[in-house]
């Protein structure tokens, strides 16, 4: 067969085709509820056979937790350039960067982050994401705490991830703040979270 006239779904590599149809998936399971969505329907945004999607991913069930795996977990500081120096400007770095990912998905993102009627299989995704998501900004922000223990800072994070999700909706969804002032109150509580988070840290060393 002339390679032109090849299927084009054909000529995608294995992991690039599993994160096309995660991808078309996600914004299906975002702007529907979970019975409305259907695997043609994933197959026909994704421009693929229905028979693909159970070879990459499994079962309706599977693609679900796949999808929501696949919007929650925050990439790898590797994968981006940070700025580095003060505090203030590796958080404002960070939060630039974590509002990029936000944006990226929309309201997808603010749907299922936010856990809205989630079962213990989703509730493990968001909780592993979350501790992944913490990790990824203390890295991005250079944080240490004494000796090197880190867990009150990243339980602060953690928490400063609700309020992540929080300005997402107020953003994305409510219209009530923009781009710009989200990255602002963002940037300022996570300033003001590590450094309460390093106080606290001192405290219980002594």
């Amino acid at each position: 067969m002339p390679a032109s006239s090849t299927p084009k779904w054909n000529r995608l590599e294995p992991d690039e085709r599993r994160t096309q149809i995660l991808a078309s998936a996600v914004r299906l399971f975002g702007d529907k509820p979970y019975p409305d969505v259907s695997m043609s329907d994933v197959a026909a945004s994704a421009g693929v056979a229905r028979g693909l999607i159970h070879h990459y991913i499994g079962s309706k069930r599977d693609l679900y937790l796949e999808s929501v795996r696949f919007l929650v977990t925050v990439p790898p500081i590797e994968e981006v350039h940070l700025p580095t120096g003060s505090l203030e400007e590796r958080a404002r770095g960070s939060v630039h960067w974590l509002v990029n990912v936000i944006e990226a998905h929309g309201t997808a993102w603010v749907s299922m982050a936010s856990g809205s009627g989630l079962d213990e299989q989703v509730a493990q995704i968001l909780d592993e994401a979350d501790d992944l998501a913490a990790e990824r900004v203390l890295d991005a922000t250079a944080f240490e705490g004494r000796g090197g223990d880190r867990r009150i800072a990243k339980s602060a994070v953690r928490a400063f991830g609700g309020m992540v999700k929080a300005a997402g909706r107020e953003w994305l969804v409510r219209g009530t703040l923009t781009r710009e002032q989200v990255e602002i109150l963002l940037t300022d509580v996570l300033v003001t979270v590590l450094d309460t988070a390093r106080s606290l840290d001192d405290a219980s060393k002594r």
